[in-house]
């Protein structure tokens, strides 16, 4: 679409290549703005401010009209400068943004260069409206530039490619995806072989939760050419804020320095410093036994410890053990499922510990007075809180009420006892199956949480004695089909002859670490103590002892 040109001007300031006829250097830039090519007879409008010696940039005639589908831009629509954005007229004039006493015209061309479609923006308020074959439109601004290059930046709206090329310098294309940010990935891979032809690929959209979203979901169709543009330690949301600003120098540093796309999960190494020279991550908490802790390093939030026994050899003593210790050596909220016992024989054995006397046993002579205090030392912390499992314990059961003993109780540890329950409560009679469906819903609310959480599994009987017999724990004899020994950050088995005739032995329990993923240590770590008239667990020294 050819304008008139009224030249108010005879003074030549500069000659330039001529991007209609190809000439080197026949068109005449005057001290106004207009041009004039002396070969292909071509001349633009002047411009309202006089243009400096700029190269003026290589695009395409902006206006191969197809009047056939589309009826274009008014005639009387002028190009104008957008002074509140810090938009220059010489930058419209490249973008081919025109204004009429009532609208904004964005011009979108097709691949072949031709005007297809319009999108209009009221003047005074954000209102829009749009015209054309959209289905033909490319990127705006996308019929400036050819293919290839170093670098090409993508913004989020017209307004914002326009300030984004000005401000650098018009070296490098800019475009703009057609309607907003919840439509840009699937702009972006209509013209996927465009933009993917250039070295590098800048991402500049808005600094709000949409904008965020879909730089993401841009960079990752990108890959490695991908650079996310960050607005963060600035007051701006967009290229325009920027420009609007004369704030240049800031966009155009942190357009230098915009962050190279890293999928989720792939971490540079360079930016682990601050990771690796933290302080060595200490225990939250220590095992009541040293044995463990010299190997374990102690308690850690955000662990599975799995404990595994045979039949009957105190895995539940040994929890309640830690529990004490925890009541005693921590400020935070435990939580307990011990699911092979009613709730009253959970809180009398814990109330036991605080005294030193079995009170859950019919011979007990302990004291009103000792009974009270062992109340107030343990469930009357207002600390530990205790699953009634009477009904249902399917795993969704189970999970619920781990979930919210760690947000809606804010318990920092959580224990149950035991997974052999949860598996029979199941309506699938593959074992191995359920086994490692509870595991791994059970890792992941130990991630989504981070609680450390404490579970009891059972073991494979051996093939020759029985553990309780004293057989050795080992990984091989967990349940399932490997999960828990696998999911598992801390694996304990406990080992102890319930048959041998030396009560010494018959009541001593060995400790074996079987895995470790903290330190990488395992192995025996202690020998357990148990004594009936005090119902506790006490860790014996290297030499022989006694009752």
């Amino acid at each position: 679409m050819m304008y008139e040109v009224k030249q108010s001007s005879t003074v030549v300031k500069a000659h330039r290549p001529c991007k209609d006829c190809g000439s080197s250097d026949a068109l005449s830039i005057y001290s106004d703005g207009h041009t004039y090519c002396f070969s292909c007879q071509t001349n633009t409008k002047a411009l309202r401010e006089a243009i400096d010696d700029t190269v003026i940039p290589n695009y395409r005639n902006k206006f191969k009209l197809n009047t056939e589908r589309f009826k274009g831009i008014p005639d009387d629509a002028t190009v104008i400068p957008f002074t509140k954005r810090g938009i220059v007229q010489q930058t419209s004039e490249v973008f081919g943004v025109r204004v009429d006493a009532t609208k904004i015209y964005f011009p979108y061309y097709d691949v072949n260069g031709s005007l297809v479609a319009s999108k209009m923006r009221g003047k005074k308020e954000k209102t829009f409206t749009s015209d054309g074959a959209w289905s033909e439109a490319t990127l705006f601004g996308q019929n400036l530039f050819t293919k290839g290059g170093k670098a090409i930046t993508i913004t989020e709206g017209e307004f914002d490619a326009m300030a984004c090329y000005q401000m650098t310098g018009s070296r490098y294309p800019v475009v703009s995806i057609r309607n907003g940010a919840g439509n840009a990935l699937k702009d972006c891979r209509a013209q996927y072989e465009y933009l993917d032809s250039f070295d590098k690929i800048v991402i500049c959209f808005d600094a709000d939760e949409q904008g965020v979203k879909a730089s993401n979901e841009v960079a990752e169709l990108f890959g490695s050419k991908a650079h996310i543009f960050k607005h963060t330690g600035t007051q701006y949301k967009d290229a325009c804020d920027y420009s609007a600003n004369n704030d240049t120098k800031l966009f155009i540093e942190k357009w230098w320095n915009a962050d190279k796309y890293v999928p989720d999960g792939i971490i540079a190494g360079s930016t682990l410093w601050d990771i690796v020279s933290a302080p060595v991550e200490q225990a939250d908490v220590l095992y009541p036994y040293n044995g463990i802790n010299d190997l374990t390093y102690g308690i850690r939030k955000g662990e599975l410890v799995t404990v595994t026994a045979g039949s009957g050899l105190g895995k539940s003593q040994f929890l309640r053990e830690i529990v004490w210790h925890m009541l005693n050596n921590s400020k935070d909220n435990i939580g307990l499922m011990f699911l092979e016992e009613s709730v009253k024989k959970t809180a009398q054995s814990l109330m036991s510990l605080a005294v030193n006397k079995p009170l859950h046993l019919p011979d007990s002579d302990a004291t009103d007075e000792e009974r009270r205090y062992a109340f107030d030392a343990t469930l009357g912390t207002d600390r530990l809180f205790l699953f009634d499992h009477f009904g249902s314990t399917s795993i969704d059961n189970i999970l619920n009420r781990v979930r919210f003993m760690a947000r809606g109780l804010d318990c920092k540890y959580v224990f149950v006892d035991h997974v052999s329950i949860i598996v029979s409560a199941q309506e699938s009679g593959d074992e191995r199956k359920a086994i490692d469906e509870i595991m791994t819903k059970l890792r992941m609310l130990v991630q989504e949480t981070g609680i450390s959480l404490f579970v009891v599994s059972h073991l494979k009987r051996p093939s020759d004695k029985g553990h309780e017999e004293g057989a050795a724990t080992s990984l091989a004899q967990l349940r399932g089909s490997g999960s828990i020994a696998q999911l598992s950050d801390i694996v304990i088995g406990l080992e102890r002859n319930g048959q041998h005739e030396d009560p010494i032995e018959r009541n001593t329990t060995h400790v074996r670490v079987l895995k470790n993923r903290f330190s990488g240590l395992t192995g025996k770590a202690c020998r357990l103590l148990y004594t009936r008239g005090t119902g506790r667990m006490n860790e014996m020294p290297d030499e022989e002892s006694t009752l």
